[in-house]
């Protein structure tokens, strides 16, 4: 019977256990995170333009803030640069930030044999979510706010933890107490299997504990940003046409090449013929006297027949 109830106790201390769900030594850290005032000007330092959300403190109230900004800006690159200086500034930092252009058209205009431009449109986009010291949300927002050239949308959300967070210092007793019957149990393998279990479940709590106080003291922002119109960009390439024509027969190509090549011809030559203008202009004079000489002898000979 004695063994039976022992059993029982193992029994209902594993369900105690399996249920508990937070840790002791982070009660104190969430007291400090909650105690820091906004002074006034910090207060004065949020335009009006931020929900009072993400400044919100309520006395023996515990936030978990988060926000979600969806804008245009003119230039994502610049912007994102701006942002994560603005981040830096505050304390908060980066945990993500996918960059990229979307390709809406491009297209080859040929401007000479060997050379031709490459006419791209493209706009360009930017996922990025980052953490900010959560007494500083206030002013973060006011600053990437005044990148935007269009506020498609923003989400300001402030979870009320604090009964969580009471749960979990209760949690974290009962774990303690049940830690403590464990040890007054007779030393089997069922009293080592609660004690590693109870152990286990102690750590889980505590991580649970460091990432509570994490979200606390940072809040997350997601921000997407995008450009309102299509941007143009202009990149010299090489003519890969003819640079394919140039190594392959090809009857089109050829026949251009030729008449071009023509054409250079009669440049040459008149070049050629007004580089010696002297000499064709003596020899148009010689064959006008030698002209005018034989008309004049044929007419006397005429005159004496």
């Amino acid at each position: 019977m004695k063994n039976s109830a022992s059993k029982i106790l193992l029994g209902s201390l594993i369900v105690a256990t399996f249920f508990s769900c937070h840790k002791n030594e982070i009660s104190g850290e969430y007291a400090a995170d909650s105690a820091v005032p906004i002074s006034k000007d910090f207060a004065e330092s949020v335009s009006d333009s931020v929900s009072s959300v993400a400044t919100m403190q309520v006395k023996d109230k515990q936030f978990i803030k988060t926000a979600d900004v969806n804008m245009e800006v003119k230039d994502v690159y610049e912007a994102t640069i701006s942002i994560e200086k603005n981040l830096e500034d505050l304390g908060g930092f980066v945990t993500s930030s996918n960059l990229s252009s979307r390709i809406v058209s491009e297209e080859n205009f040929n401007t000479s044999d060997e050379n031709a431009t490459l006419v791209r449109k493209f706009q360009s986009e930017n996922s990025m979510q980052v953490r900010v010291p959560t007494e500083k949300l206030g002013v973060f927002l006011t600053l990437i706010n005044d990148k935007k050239v269009f506020l498609n949308s923003r989400v300001i959300l402030a979870e009320d933890v604090t009964s969580n967070i009471k749960l979990a210092e209760l949690e974290a007793k009962r774990n303690a107490k049940t830690g403590e019957n464990i040890d007054k149990l007779k030393a089997d393998k069922d009293k080592v299997k609660l004690s590693d279990e109870n152990i286990g479940e102690g750590n889980h709590q505590k991580v649970a504990g460091f990432e509570m106080t994490d979200q606390l003291k940072y809040s997350t922002v997601d921000i997407y940003l995008k450009e309102p119109k299509l941007r143009i960009a202009e990149i010299p390439v090489i003519n890969s046409k003819s640079i394919d024509n140039k190594y392959k027969f090809n009857f089109l190509y050829d026949l251009k090449n030729a008449f071009v090549e023509g054409f250079y011809l009669i440049q040459k030559l008149t070049v050629g013929l007004v580089s010696i203008w002297p000499l064709i202009a003596i020899g148009g004079i010689a064959f006008w006297i030698f002209k005018k000489r034989k008309s004049a002898v044929k007419l006397e000979k005429q005159d004496v027949s």
